[in-house]
C-alpha cells in the first residue's frame, strides 16, 4: 500500500539562527573551495549559513563554497535564501490567513508543546493508512513497502529536479554542485540502498551515471572524512552487494566478465588514490582535506589547524576492505597508522579529546564528548575488530577500556524521572559534566549491544563461554540509553528529535554506580513528570533527518528481539513521513523546527536520508537474515562490508604501549 504526501502548509516564522557550535567549522567538515573555477553550480545561495561560512572563510579564501559536509558536526539553521516562484508568492496572503487560523486552533487544543504527539495530531490522515486492530500482528512487510515508497519519493524527486547534483533542495526544486563536474554525493550514497530495496531501473540509471559523468580529476578540495565515509564507502558497499548478492537488482552490466563489472571498484580505487595525499603529513594523521586533481592534503582551516579526532579514526573500514580487495597494503598500513598514533597520546581511561594536529599527532585541547567530533572513534574500534572476525583484540581492548571510562566520567542520571545520559567534558575528565546529548551520541545504544554480542542475538550470545557480567551491565545500559534516545523523539512536538537536547541533572552529577529506575513507557499528557528531565533550546530545535536513533533500534531489535524496538521505529517513519514531506512531489526535507505543528522545512534533504535512515527503516521492517550482524560490519554512512579473514599479506602492525593508571605512557626500562 502507498500513501499520498501531506500537504505541508508553509509557516512564515522567523526561526533563530543557531550560534555555531565550537565557532565556525567552515573547512575542516563543511566546505570545500574549488581553484578551477566558481564551483558553485546551479541552485543559487546556500542560504544564511551559508553566507555566514562564505563571509568568515573568505578571509582565508574567497573562492570557498559551502557544502553540505556535515555527518559528524551539528548544523546551523535559517530560512532558505532561495526566493520562491511567482505562483507561490501569489498565494501568500491565503496561506498566511489559514496558518494564522491553524496557530489560533493549535495555541486552544495544545496549550503545552510537548503534548502534541503525533496520535493526536493527524493534520494529513496519513497515520490510520496503516492502523490495524487492537491486539492484531502488525504486517511488517507492508511497513517495510511503505519505506521503499519513501526512498522512491525521495529518489524520484531528486531525479526529476535536481538529477547528478550533490545537494537537493526539494521546497524549491532545486540542486547544486559541490565541485565544478559534481562529485555524485547524493547518487553514490544511495547505491546500495537502491540495492537492497531492488530498485533496479533507478540502479541502471545510477550507474549510467557513474559510468559516463563521474570524474575524480577535479581541482577541488573535499573533506578526507566526509568523502571516505560516503563516496569510497558507498562505491565499496556497491561493489561487495552486486558481487556476493548479484540478484538484488540485478543488471546484466555488472555481472561476471561483463563491460561494467568492475566499475564500481575501478571508481574506489581512483578515488582512493586521491584521497590517500591526506595521510602525507610530518606525523601520518591525515590533513581534513584532500585536493582532488592535485593529490595533495590540505590541512584544516579552523581549530588552529587541528583535524577532528573522530574524521581521522574514521577512515579504517573502509580503506581495509580495498586493501583486502586490491592486495595494495598501503591502504592498510596508512590507516592502520592513525590509530597507534592516536593512542601513543596515552589519554586517561580511553577518552580522547576532539581534535588532534596533523602535523604533530598530539591532541588539542581536552574536549572529551561522544557528539560531533568524538563519536565514530569509538564506533570503528568495535567495528575494526570485528570487521577482521576478531582477529585483532587490540581494538577490542581498546573499546572496552573506552567504555568504562563512558560510565566513569560520561555517564549520569536525570532528574526527575532518573533516565540514563552520556555527558560531555568539554574541559577535561577534572571539569564539569555538561548533561548535553548531540543527537549524534544515539549511535550508542546498537554499539554497545553490538561490542556485546558480537552480532548475535543477545540469547545466542549469553550460551557462549566468553559472556560475562559486564557484557550484562552493557547491554543493561544499551537499553537505557535507547529509552532515553528514544525520549528524546517523544518531546518533541513532532516527534521527531532535536539536533541537541539537554537534560537536567543532580549537583553534583550521579555516579554511573548510583541507583536509578525510568519509567518504562512516556506518559503523553503535557505535564507528565518525565518532561521535566528535557530541555530543547530554540537554536537547537532542528531536525536533520539524522539516523543515529533508528540505526541503534535496528541492532536492538535484531539483537534483542525485543518487539518496542519495532513499533518505536514505525512510530518514528510516521512522524517523518508526515511532519517532513514536500508538497508537489518534492520528496522530503530536514526541519528548521521539528517543535512546532505544522513544522518549519529547511528545504534541504541530507543525502544520509538515502543512505542511513531510510535504510535502517527498511533493514528494521525486515527479515533478519538480511544483512546478517554476524557476517557484516556497517560504517559509520551505513554501508555494508564484509568481514573477512586478514590472511598472510595483512595483520595488526603496531601493539599498544604500557601506561599508568592516569594513562600516561610508562617507559619500559631497556633490556640488555
Amino acid at each position: 500500500m502507498s500513501f499520498q504526501i501531506p500537504k505541508n502548509a508553509p509557516t512564515f516564522g522567523n526561526p533563530q539562527q543557531r550560534q555555531l557550535e565550537d565557532r565556525l567549522w567552515a573547512s575542516s567538515g563543511v566546505t570545500a573551495r574549488s581553484r578551477g573555477g566558481p564551483g558553485g553550480g546551479a541552485g543559487g545561495s546556500a542560504g544564511v549559513l551559508g553566507d555566514v561560512q562564505d563571509r568568515v572563510g573568505g578571509f582565508l579564501n574567497p573562492n570557498r563554497a559551502s557544502l553540505p559536509m556535515y555527518k559528524d558536526k551539528p548544523y546551523a539553521y535559517a530560512p532558505s535564501g532561495r526566493a520562491r516562484p511567482v505562483y507561490r508568492r501569489k498565494r501568500v496572503l491565503g496561506l498566511i490567513t489559514l496558518v494564522v487560523l491553524g496557530l489560533l486552533w493549535y495555541t486552544g487544543a495544545f496549550a503545552d508543546h510537548h503534548a502534541a504527539a503525533v496520535g493526536k495530531f493527524n493534520q494529513w490522515g496519513w497515520l490510520t493508512a496503516d492502523s490495524k486492530a487492537k491486539g492484531a500482528k502488525a504486517d511488517w512487510d507492508k511497513r517495510r513497502k511503505l519505506v521503499v515508497d519513501a526512498m522512491e519519493l525521495s529518489w524520484d524527486a531528486y531525479e526529476r529536479y535536481a538529477w547528478g547534483y550533490d545537494e537537493f533542495h526539494p521546497v524549491t526544486k532545486s540542486g547544486r554542485h559541490m565541485a565544478p563536474k559534481g562529485l555524485g554525493w547524493i547518487i553514490i550514497d544511495s547505491l546500495d540502498t537502491l540495492m537492497l530495496m531492488n530498485l533496479t531501473s533507478r540502479l541502471t540509471h545510477a550507474r549510467e551515471w557513474l559510468s559516463t559523468s563521474l570524474t575524480w580529476d577535479q581541482d577541488q578540495d573535499v573533506n578526507t572524512f566526509e568523502t571516505t565515509i560516503r563516496m569510497l564507502g558507498g562505491l565499496l558497499s556497491a561493489h561487495y552487494l552486486s558481487t556476493e548478492f548479484p540478484n538484488l537488482a540485478a543488471i546484466t552490466d555488472d555481472g561476471p566478465n561483463m563491460p561494467g563489472e568492475d566499475l564500481y571498484l575501478e571508481k574506489a580505487k581512483d578515488l582512493a588514490d586521491r584521497l590517500m595525499a591526506a595521510f602525507d603529513s610530518p606525523s601520518g594523521i591525515p590533513y581534513a582535506s584532500v585536493n582532488l586533481a592535485q593529490f595533495k592534503g590540505i590541512i584544516s582551516h579552523d581549530d588552529l589547524g587541528a583535524s577532528s579526532t573522530a574524521e581521522t579514526t574514521t577512515l579504517q573500514l573502509e580503506f581495509k576492505y580495498l586493501a583486502k580487495l586490491t592486495g595494495e597494503k598501503d591502504f592498510w598500513d596508512k590507516a592502520e597508522k592513525v590509530m597507534e598514533l592516536v593512542d601513543n597520546n596515552g589519554v586517561k581511561d580511553g577518552l580522547v579529546p576532539i581534535y588532534i594536529y596533523a602535523t604533530t599527532g598530539e591532541f588539542r585541547g581536552e574536549n572529551i564528548r561522544l557528539g560531533s567530533r568524538g563519536d565514530s572513534y569509538y564506533e570503528y574500534l568495535i567495528k575494526q575488530y570485528l570487521q577482521t572476525n576478531k582477529q585483532e583484540a587490540v581494538y577490542q581492548d581498546m573499546w572496552r577500556e573506552a567504555l568504562q571510562g563512558v560510565r566513569k566520567h560520561l555517564v549520569t542520571y536525570t532528574e526527575p524521572s532518573h533516565f540514563t545520559i552520556i555527558g560531555e567534558r568539554q574541559s577535561g575528565l577534572d571539569g564539569d559534566l555538561t548533561p548535553k546529548m548531540d543527537h549524534l551520541v544515539c549511535f550508542m545504544p546498537g554499539t554497545v549491544a553490538l561490542a556485546a554480542t558480537g552480532g548475535l542475538t543477545e540469547q545466542e550470545a549469553r550460551k557462549l563461554p566468553t559472556w560475562s557480567k559486564q557484557d550484562e551491565a552493557d547491554m543493561q545500559l544499551a537499553r537505557e540509553l535507547m529509552q532515553t534516545c528514544w525520549g528524546m523523539y517523544k518531546y518533541m512536538a513532532t516527534g521527531l528529535a532535536a539536533e541537541i537536547t539537554y537534560f537536567h541533572i543532580a549537583d553534583p552529577p550521579l555516579p554511573e554506580s548510583a541507583p536509578h529506575q525510568a519509567p518504562a513507557d512516556f506518559d503523553p499528557l503535557p505535564d507528565a513528570e518525565w518532561h521535566k528531565d528535557f530541555d530543547v533550546k530554540p537554536q537547537d530545535s532542528h531536525n536533520l533527518q539524522r539516523p543515529e536513533t533508528v540505526e541503534s533500534l535496528f541492532y536492538m531489535w535484531r539483537i534483542t528481539g525485543d518487539m518496542r524496538y519495532r513499533d518505536w521505529g514505525w512510530e518514528m517513519f510516521k512522524s517523518f513521513m508526515n511532519y517532513t514531506a514536500v508538497e508537489e512531489g518534492g520528496g522530503f526535507s530536514s526541519l528548521n523546527n521539528a517543535n512546532v505543528v505544522p513544522p518549519v522545512l529547511r528545504d534541504n534533504m541530507e543525502s544520509f536520508w538515502l543512505a542511513e535512515t531510510l535504510k535502517y527503516f527498511y533493514l528494521l521492517f525486515s527479515p533478519d537474515d538480511l544483512l546478517p550482524l554476524d557476517k557484516v560490519v556497517l560504517n559509520t554512512e551505513a554501508h555494508p562490508l564484509p568481514r573477512f579473514d586478514m590472511g598472510k599479506l595483512f595483520k595488526t602492525g603496531w601493539e599498544r604501549k604500557p601506561r599508568d593508571k592516569e594513562g600516561k605512557l610508562v617507559t619500559q626500562p631497556k633490556t640488555e
